[in-house]
């Protein structure tokens, strides 16, 4: 039997037709996908009552809303390799990866593994909380084993959709396509909150911030890019990304709350918002131009020429946007309900006039050494994306 059919068989075993919605994706993608939502909506809302409120209990709504969307996509995805290991149809037993005796789609198994992480960092969280007190930085110990937890979690939720994604020959299953691109501005989100320290406003006139992204971003948005079916995927994905943080901003400042915890020395009034997005959306654009025009195909003489103009693309135009937007941001103009202005810092933040500063220029300045160094960053992930893009546009299983 060939993989094809065996595949199909699959998707036809898994999403009957009264499964599907109206996009025509199966169930279980639907579910992994809303499962990654909870994700990040429960890490902004935790950030967010950790700089509002402080950490008052174990049971918060934002660590419930994290949980419950690790063990969804776990329950989940264990159901999918216990149905395809114990399955008597052949077809769904052939079409699924073997681990330890079981079988299962890919993105199953990558997701079950982050569902384990997440779980497990719960005790280890509580624990650090009550032998050490709060948090002063967003990647403590228990928080790194979670955050590894959430990206391997929607990563595998990505793969999940993906298979089905490239699986899909038809115009009917084009729902699988923004499926698979909403996950991938997720998975983006998620790569900026883990970044937060490092990319306020604040910071964006320095070398570090630049370095940082250049390193970061290009291989999110190139691997996933090369992999989509969309015609415009870079921009698409770096507009969710953008959409989510946004109503984040928009959306939190409207909920009444105030500090539990001393020191304040900024007594809040309402939920603390995220800083306002990074503009991804602007050298996406100009990514999506690039692959229009070079293509999107696959092989090495096409991708020697794409990445250095992907990463040439990405840094000119990153530093250009960001750098001017950085300066509106952290000046008065900004102080208002759409941009947020200051709104981030937290209440033990003590208002000085370095809120409406630059940090750290000096010593850490944008000079044409760093930003040569940034353009080489861009150039080795964009690289990498490529590979990586290659290898997931022929995920099937």
């Amino acid at each position: 039997m060939q993989s094809s059919t065996i595949l199909g068989d699959l998707d036809a075993s898994l999403a009957p037709s009264s499964a599907k919605s109206s996009f025509g994706t199966p169930w279980y993608c639907q579910l992994i996908v809303f499962a990654a939502t909870c994700i990040i909506v429960g890490i902004v809302w935790d950030i967010s009552w950790h700089s509002t409120i402080g950490r008052d209990t174990f049971w918060t709504p934002a660590h419930i809303c994290i949980h419950l969307g690790g063990s969804l996509g776990g329950f989940m995805c264990g159901w999918l390799v216990l149905r395809a290991t114990f399955s008597s149809d052949e077809a769904i037993r052939g079409a699924g990866v073997r681990v330890w005796g079981f079988r299962g789609p890919l993105g199953a198994w990558v997701t079950i593994w982050g569902a384990l992480a997440m779980l497990t960092s719960a005790p280890f969280d509580n624990w650090w909380h009550d032998a050490y007190g709060l948090d002063v930085e967003i990647l403590s110990p228990p928080h790194s084993v979670l955050a590894a937890g959430m990206y391997f979690h929607v990563v595998g939720g990505l793969l999940l959709v993906l298979s089905y994604q490239n699986r899909s020959a038809d115009e009917k299953r084009a729902g699988g396509q923004w499926l698979y691109v909403f996950a991938a501005g997720i998975l983006v989100g998620l790569a900026a909150i883990m970044m937060t320290e490092k990319s306020l406003p604040n910071q964006q006139h320095g070398g570090l911030f630049y370095k940082i992204a250049c390193g970061v971003y290009p291989f999110f948005l190139v691997a996933m890019a090369r992999a989509s079916k969309l015609t415009w995927p870079t921009t698409a994905i770096a507009g969710i990304y953008m959409a989510l943080m946004c109503l984040a901003v928009w959306i939190l400042p409207l909920f009444p709350a105030q500090p539990m915890l001393a020191p304040i020395y900024n007594p809040v009034k309402s939920m603390v918002p995220p800083a306002f997005p990074l503009l991804l959306i602007v050298p996406a654009f100009a990514m999506d131009l690039v692959f229009r025009w070079i293509g999107r195909g696959r092989g090495w003489k096409r991708d020697l020429l794409l990445a250095p103009l992907l990463a040439t693309v990405f840094t000119a135009l990153f530093m250009v946007t960001q750098w001017n937007f950085s300066e509106y941001l952290i000046s008065p103009a900004a102080e208002n309900r759409f941009f947020a202005g200051s709104g981030f810092f937290t209440y033990v933040d003590a208002r000085t006039e370095m809120w409406n500063k630059f940090w750290d220029v000096k010593n850490n300045g944008l000079t044409t050494t760093s930003a040569l160094v940034a353009w080489g960053l861009a150039l080795a992930t964009s690289a990498a994306g490529l590979a990586v893009g290659n290898w997931m546009a022929r995920v099937k299983r």
